[in-house]
């Protein structure tokens, strides 16, 4: 009887696939090449140009804290973390970088936190919080801006899991806290998760590196048609770092893969095919669930492809969220909703699913997730800035007093007070 009713089921699934996609076909037209804006957020307020409205010193530090890391590790310039190295690159031809500290609205600390890779080519951020206070250390005894401010003024590329608080586990983030040096600086991050110790407010969230041009040669003709109507590809389980189970994902992506991996609607697998981008762009919704963090690259790889991202990370603060249509483009689907994905996606009328399609079409929203070499307007670097400029002016309360000490420079764990 259960082996019946299932069998049923995955009929009735069929038959509304196939509806969809007779129905996707017969509207090519009208879709194929248009695009949505919502004024005043994935228009207007994307192509906002930030320059005029704010300058920005960049600190000339010794090459061990940028540059020479690189050099010792190219796979630093091709991971998910390399914001931080292409939005110092990026400022230092800008037109908002200023020479001139005095007129400065912006200082830029360039430390490349997440360099320090293991064989496998994953970050060590356990090295970190000595980098970052070693530098800390430099520009506030050689300039005097990082003291007058204890770095309210200041801003830091942090794109490491759980950003400042340095570790890829979130029990272990949550117990280190954010560096306390960086307690008053703005935080440029890919970690977002509402009422987190690793989110401080005034925090500005950006996209993960994904490589521009890497997705630029894997562009499949428009009128491919979407065929495929929920893809995912990556870890269910991280029997390596969570032998027992349950705590990746917080069991999200296990529940995926046990309750839909036999789903006909379903194309989900921990093998990475070489036609991975090709089938992102054949897809209706693109499955973008939390792993040791609630962001990933798949995000990006979502909205640059056109396909409907179903973000499933509880809390979620998302890139450029004062900008993007998150609501308009995406899907949510809260954790413990998992086993109920069918039943969501089903459900949503062919209408919805067309018109979050042409808003992912507006190429302002695409270019808004990436980091283009060379800087195109309206990328992730330009959000950036047009994020710091939206905080000016600096409240008076952000300049110390005479004598005024906000920062504890000893408290941490003992292991960050050693010299880097």
């Amino acid at each position: 009887m259960a082996r019946e009713k299932e069998l049923g089921r995955n009929v009735i699934f069929l038959l509304f696939f196939a509806h969809f996609i007779l129905s996707n076909e017969a509207l090519e037209m009208e879709r194929k090449h248009s695009a949505e804006r919502i004024s005043g957020s994935a228009g207007d307020v994307l192509e906002d140009n930030p320059v005029g409205r704010l300058k920005v010193f960049v600190y000339d530090l010794p090459s061990k804290y940028n540059k020479k890391l690189v050099e010792k590790d190219a796979r630093c310039l091709n991971h998910m973390f390399a914001a931080e190295i292409f939005m110092h690159r990026f400022l230092i031809s800008s037109p908002v970088r200023t020479l001139d500290p005095e007129e400065a609205d912006w200082f830029y600390t360039p430390v490349y936190a997440t360099c320090d890779l293991t064989p496998n080519g994953l970050p060590l951020p356990f090295k970190s919080p000595r980098m970052m206070r070693s530098a800390i250390q430099l520009i506030s005894s050689r300039w005097r801006y990082w003291n007058r401010t204890e770095g309210a003024d200041h801003f830091f590329v942090v794109p490491h899991d759980f950003g400042a608080c340095f570790h890829y586990q979130e029990a272990k983030a949550i117990e280190r806290g954010i560096l306390p040096l960086l307690r008053r600086a703005t935080l440029v991050q890919t970690f977002g998760q509402m009422n987190h110790v690793c989110l401080k407010e005034g925090s500005i969230t950006i996209p993960p590196y994904a490589p521009p041009q890497k997705m630029q040669a894997h562009l499949v003709p428009p009128e491919t048609p979407r065929s495929i109507f929920v893809y995912f590809r990556g870890l269910f389980y991280d029997d390596s770092n969570d032998p027992q189970g349950g705590y990746y994902a917080r069991g999200a992506r296990a529940s995926v893969w046990e309750n839909f991996k036999n789903n006909p609607l379903f194309d989900i697998s921990s093998q990475h095919p070489i036609t991975y981008y090709e089938d992102m762009q054949r897809s209706v919704f693109c499955l973008c669930p939390l792993g040791w963090a609630p962001w990933s690259p798949r995000l990006v790889e979502a909205v640059v492809f056109g396909c409907i991202p179903v973000i499933i990370a509880d809390e979620i603060v998302l890139p450029f969220a004062d900008a993007i249509p998150w609501e308009e483009i995406g899907v949510f689907v809260a954790e413990d909703d998992v086993q109920k994905l069918d039943t969501i996606l089903t459900s949503i009328p062919l209408e919805v699913i067309l018109r979050k399609q042409r808003l992912l079409a507006n190429p302002s929203m695409k270019q808004a997730m990436l980091f283009p070499q060379p800087a195109q307007a309206g990328d992730a670097f330009h959000q950036i800035l047009n994020g710091l400029a939206r905080k000016l002016p600096h409240d008076e309360n952000v300049y110390m007093r005479d004598g005024e000490k906000l920062l504890n420079w000893t408290a941490g764990p003992s292991g960050d007070l050693k010299p880097w």
